[in-house]
């Protein structure tokens, strides 16, 4: 069957607050174990006012202690403004606290404008084309096996884990699955960024993948926007906060997630329907038949037997009701 997972990057709605935010997605997490999600992942976002999780790390640790089953991991962490060795540590320890149950995941993406880049950088430039060494070098300082010839060999990520946290490269092209298969490492397509041409990244992915000593065997996942409601006509409602949402981001406002009442107010210019439309692909909306079947399709075309879902809507309890409905629907087989 089908294994759903879900990303989480504790959106800030009209009319809550972010330390409100980040306590509905610890409650998310609960509820999420409880409906036999496999994983939650918490995104890295910065100087963005509609989203409050900045630090996947200290969400991971905190919604782990929180829940006792579901793997918790990074949806991801942007590498190139890191040292690998730090977040060797940090993962090293999350391990050791919550033995088998943490993931990391992992992005070369900016994770804001440029402005943030520059101050998680402390003004050095972002060199993207590092990121694979740097993939390798965390890799290496988590198992304890750098290469000989490496400047660093000697040098120990403690705490050391008697497990390495399960790997992810992310990614929305093929620059991220091309290093993903050099290196041997699952990819993570995230078909909610780009809809277009996912498939054939991950096909490619495949037919490239170099065996590694942790994944012998390319592993895939795909994310998607999902929302799922009783009915198709009150999916399209509660994802109409969504559609607006991505419109203002779109647009570079630093917006919060609209209320729906915004939304059914919002009176698009040619330019920004076009963009809904287009949008459009990025998501799955309707009832639980709907979703399920919509969802194993995108699972068929993508080759793989894991979808995550991320449901940025501005009603916390239809964004729990969602993921309710949609475990129930995978689950009226058993």
């Amino acid at each position: 069957m089908l294994k759903l997972s879900i990303l989480e990057q504790a959106p800030v709605s009209e009319g809550s607050t972010p330390a409100e935010a980040l306590k509905s997605s610890t409650r998310l997490a609960q509820e999420a174990e409880r409906l036999g999600y496999r994983r939650i992942w918490f995104a890295e976002h910065h100087d963005t006012k509609g989203l409050a999780s900045c630090a996947p790390e200290i969400m991971i640790a905190h919604v782990a202690a929180c829940t006792s089953t579901i793997h918790v991991g990074s949806g991801g962490v942007l590498l190139p403004h890191y040292s690998p060795y730090k977040v060797a540590e940090n993962f090293g320890l999350l391990e050791n606290l919550y033995p088998g149950r943490i993931d990391l995941g992992m992005g070369r993406a900016p994770g804001g404008m440029p402005g943030a880049t520059w101050a998680l950088n402390d003004g050095a430039r972002r060199n993207l084309d590092d990121f694979p060494r740097k993939v390798r070098d965390l890799i290496g300082f988590l198992t304890d096996r750098l290469p000989e010839d490496h400047p660093l060999k000697t040098v120990k990520a403690t705490p050391h884990a008697e497990r390495v946290p399960e790997l992810f490269l992310l990614g929305s092209s093929d620059g991220s699955s091309g290093i993903a298969s050099e290196i041997g490492t699952p990819f993570m397509f995230a078909h909610f960024i780009n809809p277009y041409g996912g498939s054939t990244v991950v096909r490619s992915y495949r037919s490239r993948y170099q065996p590694s000593r942790l994944y012998p065997e390319p592993r895939t996942a795909v994310c998607v926007f999902a929302v799922c409601a009783d009915t198709d006509e009150e999916a399209e409602r509660q994802a109409s906060s969504l559609a607006l949402w991505m419109i203002r981001v779109r647009q570079g406002q630093p917006s919060l997630i609209p209320t729906i009442e915004q939304a059914d107010r919002f009176v698009p210019s040619e330019w920004e329907r076009q963009m809904m439309r287009e949008n459009r692909g990025r998501m799955i909306v309707g009832n639980p038949e709907k979703v399920r079947r919509e969802l194993e399709n995108l699972a068929a075309a993508y080759q793989t037997d894991e979808v995550m879902l991320i449901t940025n809507i501005h009603d916390f309890e239809a964004k729990v009701r969602s993921f309710q409905l949609i475990a129930e629907a995978f689950h009226s087989d058993d």
